[in-house]
C-alpha cells in the first residue's frame, strides 16, 4: 500500500512532468486553450500510461533488449489507437478539439521515459499506479493551465460564463476577455506564470525547513545533460552480456 501510494505522490507532487520535469511541453502549450480540451488531453494520456506501463511490465523479462524501444511503442501505439477510437465514438467534440495530438500521444516523452525507467524494471501493480501517478500529475497540470487560460481569455471556465462580459453596443460593464491567452502565446505566459508561482514556493519551502522533494534518478529531467551516456552505457552492458550467452 505505501508503495502506491508513493507511486501516486511521485507522479502528481515529486516528479510532475509538466512543472517539475518539463515533460509533453507540444500538447502543455498547444491543446490547453480551455480546461476541457486540457482535462481530455490528460486523461487519455493517463489511460494509455498506465495501460502500456502494465503491460510492458508483465513483458519485461520476455522482451529482448536490442528491440525494447520499438516494442515499447507497437505496445503505446496499440492502446493510443483504443483511446483514439473511444473518445471518436463517445466525445466526437473533444476529437475535434485535440484533432492530430491524440495520435502524437504514442511520441510523448512522458508515456516511453517511464517505460524505459520504471514498467521495464518493476513488477505490474508498481507499474500501474506510477503511469496513474504521473497521468494524474499531467491531467493536473493541463486542467490548470487550460482553466486559467480560459479565464482570462475568454471569462469561462469549462464552457461555463464566469465573468459577465462587457458590451460596448449596450454600454454593459463587464469583463473584457484577453484573447491573446487562448492564442499561441499565451500559453508560453501562463506556464512561465504558473513556474514562476511553483519556484516561488520551493523558495519558500527551503527557507521554512520544509523543501519539497527533487526529482532523482535516471528519469529526473536531465536528459539534456545526461546525453543518454547512462541509457547508451546500460543498452551496451546489456547487448554485451547476451551475446556472451548466445556464446
Amino acid at each position: 500500500m505505501n508503495k502506491i501510494v508513493e507511486r501516486l505522490q511521485n507522479g502528481i507532487i515529486k516528479e510532475n512532468p509538466t512543472f517539475i520535469l518539463m515533460l509533453g511541453m507540444c500538447p502543455t502549450l498547444a491543446v490547453t486553450t480551455s480546461g476541457m480540451n486540457g482535462l481530455g488531453m490528460g486523461l487519455s494520456t493517463t489511460v494509455v500510461l498506465a495501460m502500456s506501463n502494465m503491460l510492458i511490465s508483465m513483458l519485461r523479462n520476455i522482451i529482448p533488449d536490442r528491440v525494447r524501444m520499438p516494442a515499447f511503442i507497437v505496445v503505446v501505439a496499440s492502446f493510443v489507437t483504443i483511446v483514439q477510437f473511444l473518445v471518436q465514438g463517445y466525445v466526437p467534440a473533444l476529437y475535434d478539439s485535440l484533432g492530430i495530438y491524440i495520435p502524437l500521444i504514442v511520441v510523448n516523452c512522458i508515456i516511453l521515459g517511464r517505460a524505459e525507467s520504471y514498467a521495464s524494471k518493476n513488477p505490474v501493480i508498481p507499474s500501474l499506479f506510477d503511469g496513474i501517478g504521473m497521468g494524474l500529475g499531467f491531467t493536473c497540470s493541463l486542467t490548470i493551465i487550460g482553466s486559467v487560460r480560459e479565464i482570462l481569455g475568454a471569462g469561462q471556465i469549462f464552457g461555463y460564463q464566469l465573468l459577465p462580459l462587457a458590451d460596448a453596443a449596450t454600454g454593459k460593464i463587464g469583463y473584457t476577455p484577453i484573447t491573446i491567452f487562448v492564442m499561441a502565446p499565451g500559453a508560453f505566459f501562463v506556464l512561465s506564470m504558473l513556474m514562476a508561482i511553483m519556484n516561488k514556493v520551493r523558495e519558500r519551502r527551503a527557507k521554512a525547513g520544509k523543501p519539497l522533494p527533487e526529482p532523482s534518478g535516471c528519469f529526473a529531467g536531465d536528459c539534456a545533460g545526461c546525453s543518454m551516456s547512462c541509457c547508451t552505457g546500460k543498452s551496451q552492458t546489456d547487448a554485451g552480456n547476451e551475446d556472451k550467452k548466445e556464446a
